[in-house]
C-alpha cells in the first residue's frame, strides 16, 4: 500500500474552500434580499432612503 495521493488532498481542500465560498455568497445574497425589502418597504411609506439624514439648505463645514 502506498501513500494517499496528494492530489486527493489539494481536491478535498478545493472543495471546502469552493463550499465555503458559495455559503458566503448565500448569506450575501441574503442580506442584499431583506435590504431590497426594507427600501421597498421605505418607498411604500413615502420615505426616499437616499435622502434620510439629509438637511435642505447649507451643509456645516467639515473643518
Amino acid at each position: 500500500m502506498g501513500k494517499p495521493n496528494r492530489a486527493t488532498q489539494e481536491k478535498r481542500n478545493r472543495e471546502r474552500a469552493q463550499k465555503e465560498r458559495q455559503q458566503e455568497k448565500e448569506f450575501e445574497r441574503a442580506i442584499r434580499k431583506e435590504s431590497r425589502v426594507d427600501r421597498a418597504a421605505s418607498l411604500e411609506r413615502g420615505i426616499d432612503p437616499d435622502l434620510v439624514g439629509i438637511v435642505p439648505g447649507p451643509q456645516p463645514r467639515v473643518d
